[in-house]
């Protein structure tokens, strides 16, 4: 027995201290030696770089397939999977020079491939990327990707929009979970801040099945900074100006990594002044103060990877009421102000077993939301709770086919602790569970799924009947069916189709169907319907990309059908001098597209042409159309990559022209919008000062100062312009 319990004890200490390894040798098509090359396990959020040898090695890899991305900008990436791995594991790679940008792993899709595999066309944005366009905000840089604009109120709030939809209507995720903070409303943003965010992934379309509902729009989401690499310690600090807001954007961060442990921490402040229109004049009272913290710490072995994240966000933001009357530099918030303050935590595990592994997500979200009028006693103060799960099982696979099971839910609560209310106490309940399998042969790929989903909604009654201000107790649930089927294949090297049919939904929210009183900034009279069905849609997207060594081409195309679209209605009555709106249901279509040209002219290696143009129309079934439908918009850039010096490396210098179209085609109660062009410049690149690095950015954005209001502005109403010219200057510090 003794010799029994001896060997035992051998062996589980074997098994505990064996470690799955790979190395390699990564080289180009010249079998030179690579240096710096970025190798990256996303599972594990693990990676290495490359030394001057071209080797490289990681340790402490999980058992069964493990996927590996190897990437070096001007090399096309490659995404290996070494199938069965064994304790020591040899992986060679050679990389093929490319003059476009870095093929990405698209994370929020099911199977986290390369865009280039993907089924589904997903826009991906780094944020470096955005920034380098001098954007005051995250939502500004997120309204330059084709098909993403903003409903905006001066620089400080936007909410974004995708193909025409917005609100609750498009689904917002951070660090591996869903986001809320009553997307209902337009008075606030989206509650995050860019530092410490890696890149953006836009799914422009339906994605219920992945993430139920109010993804029936679309998805943002937002990929989390990177650990350092294995046994290595990084420091970063950046700093941006404006001249416009005179504003000021500071972040310091920190992260370090063994083999198994990783940590990092991010602390960012930004402060603005009220934004001045190219008249010269300050828009009273659209400053701002936001503080934001993020830190994570993760854990990963052979068996088990787990990352545990935290993010506070603080916003503090003035409400435009008087125009341009009070002009003013100060950064302190006037009343009517509003208090925005968002604690997100999340823990992503991820178990592996021998052929199959199971990833769990798990979230908690508290929002609060308070509005202040002359005091500092808030009348308006909202607390939103939300916990979220998503549990995956991938189960085993084969070269030719994956297949996920999973379930997901959320319990939500709501309540109300200050004097005015706009929706109710209430709690909501979701629950869905769904099946997605990919398939693959040769150049072609099918992949299909199906998920169920059901929402229970209860709320409390408060205040007296049919009078203002007043809800009735609410106890409704929905469900839906939801399905999907895409199709992709490479025609030939340089030609790749993408269709794909899917189908969303969304359940009422606490507006629409509880709504008694006055919205806040429109003068209407709201009054909900707790009769309101779930809005259901079936949108297919088609995707035509052709690239070649110095010409990239790209058309998007969709067509989006809505049944028991929800939608305001004046009613001819007043209450108070305000008109009365009634929530009504009636069926929609919305459809558009996008298409791009990238141009690389040999031999003139240094010279991007790139232009796109983006439309979407909206439709009621009765010919009227939709509100909030963004302008046609056509967007060019020339950019220029000059010679590296010793000490300046990866410079460049650009020049874009966005030219946005007249909208006359508005809903009922919208005015029509003038079209106008805005001139950016921009200038950058990363200086050397021994092992520091310092990447500067310089741009000029409206730099003719042309005066324009734009169709989805909240301040077109009361004829303020949008802001005038604006220098950005960004400093980053990588010590």
């Amino acid at each position: 027995m003794k010799k029994l319990i001896f060997a035992l004890v051998v062996n589980c200490t074997a098994l505990m201290q064996a470690q799955n390894t790979v190395s390699g040798r990564i080289t180009d098509t010249n079998n030179k030696s690579l240096q710096g090359v970025s190798i990256f396990i996303q599972e594990l959020q693990k990676g290495t770089l490359s030394d001057a040898n071209g080797n490289y090695s990681l340790t402490n890899l999980p058992n069964g397939n493990v996927s590996i991305s190897f990437a070096l900008m001007g090399y096309g990436t490659q995404n290996k999977t070494i199938v069965n791995a064994q304790r020591q594991n040899r992986l060679d790679v050679q990389l093929e020079p490319t003059i476009f940008q870095m093929d990405e792993i698209i994370v929020s899709t099911a199977f986290n491939k390369l865009q280039s595999q993907n089924v589904m066309k997903v826009e991906h944005q780094t944020i470096k990327n955005l920034t380098q366009k001098g954007t005051a905000t995250l939502i500004e840089g997120l309204a330059t990707i084709p098909g993403v604009a903003q409903v905006s109120t001066g620089v400080s709030i936007g909410k974004p929009v995708i193909r025409g939809l917005s609100s609750n209507r498009v689904l917002v995720y951070s660090q591996g979970v869903r986001v809320e903070n009553q997307q209902f409303g337009d008075e606030h943003g989206l509650g995050l801040n860019d530092a410490g965010i890696e890149s953006v992934e836009v799914i422009k379309g339906p994605a219920s099945l992945l993430y139920g509902s109010d993804a029936l729009g679309g998805v943002l989401y937002f990929n989390p900074e990177k650990f350092a690499n294995a046994n290595s310690f990084k420091v970063n600090f950046s700093q941006k100006l404006f001249v416009n807001t005179l504003g000021s954007n500071s972040s310091l961060g920190l992260k370090t990594s063994t083999d198994k442990w990783k940590f990092l921490a991010r602390g960012t402040l930004n402060t603005h002044s009220d934004y001045k229109t190219a008249g010269r004049e300050r828009v009273t009272n659209t400053r701002y103060q936001e503080k934001d913290f993020k830190s994570g710490i993760g854990y990963s072995d052979a068996f088990f990877s787990s990352v545990l994240r935290y993010n506070y966000n603080d916003l503090k933001l003035g409400i435009p009421e008087e125009g341009t009357a009070a002009q003013s530099t100060s950064k302190s918030v006037l009343y009517p102000k509003q208090a925005v303050s968002n604690h997100l935590i999340s823990l992503n595990s991820t178990v592996f077993f021998n052929t199959s592994k199971l990833d769990l997500d798990l979230g908690f979200i508290s929002n609060g939301r308070s509005e202040y009028e002359d005091s500092d006693v808030a009348i308006l103060k909202m607390k939103l709770n939300t916990f979220n799960y998503n549990a995956k099982y991938y189960l085993p696979s084969s070269n030719k086919i994956q297949t996920i099971v999973g379930v997901q839910g959320m319990y939500q609560t709501n309540v109300n602790l200050g004097e005015e209310l706009l929706i109710p106490d209430a709690i909501t309940k979701d629950f869905g569970v769904f099946g997605t399998t990919n398939y693959e042969w040769g150049t072609n790929v099918i992949q299909a799924g199906l998920r169920f989903d059901t929402r229970n909604i209860t709320s409390e009654a408060h205040g007296i009947q049919l009078h203002g201000g007043s809800f009735a107790a609410l106890d409704t649930s929905y469900t839906s069916w939801n399905a999907s089927l895409g199709y992709k294949t490479n025609i030939n090297e340089a030609f790749v189709f993408r269709l794909n049919v899917a189908s969303g939904f969304r359940a009422p929210n606490l507006a629409e169907l509880t709504s008694n009183g006055v919205h806040e900034g429109t003068n209407r009279y709201e009054v909900g319907n707790a009769d309101l069905e779930t809005e259901q849609n079936f949108q297919t997207d088609l995707n035509l990309e052709y690239k070649t060594d110095h010409l990239e081409f790209f058309v998007n195309g969709f067509y989006n059908h809505i049944t028991d679209f929800i939608y305001i209605n004046p009613t001819g009555q007043s209450i108070d001098d305000n008109e009365v709106f009634n929530y009504i249901q009636n069926n929609a279509n919305l459809y558009g597209g996008e298409v791009g040209l990238h141009f690389h002219p040999h031999p003139l290696d240094w010279l991007h042409l790139e232009t796109s143009f983006e439309t979407v129309t909206g439709k009621k079934q009765n010919g009227d159309y939709l509100p909030l439908i963004p302008a046609n918009n056509w967007n060019n850039t020339l950019r220029f990559e000059l010679n590296d010096s010793n000490w300046l490396k990866e410079s460049f210098a650009t020049i874009s022209l966005s030219s946005t179209f007249n909208q006359n085609k508005v809903s009922g109660f919208e005015t029509r919008t003038g079209g106008y062009s805005l001139l950016n410049l921009g200038l950058g690149g990363t200086l050397h000062f021994g092992r520091t690095k310092v990447e500067v950015n310089l741009n000029g954005n409206n730099i003719t100062n042309k005066k324009y209001i734009a169709h989805l502005s909240r301040l077109k109403a009361d004829g303020i312009s949008n802001i005038g010219r604006n220098i950005v200057l960004g400093l980053n510090f990588n010590l």
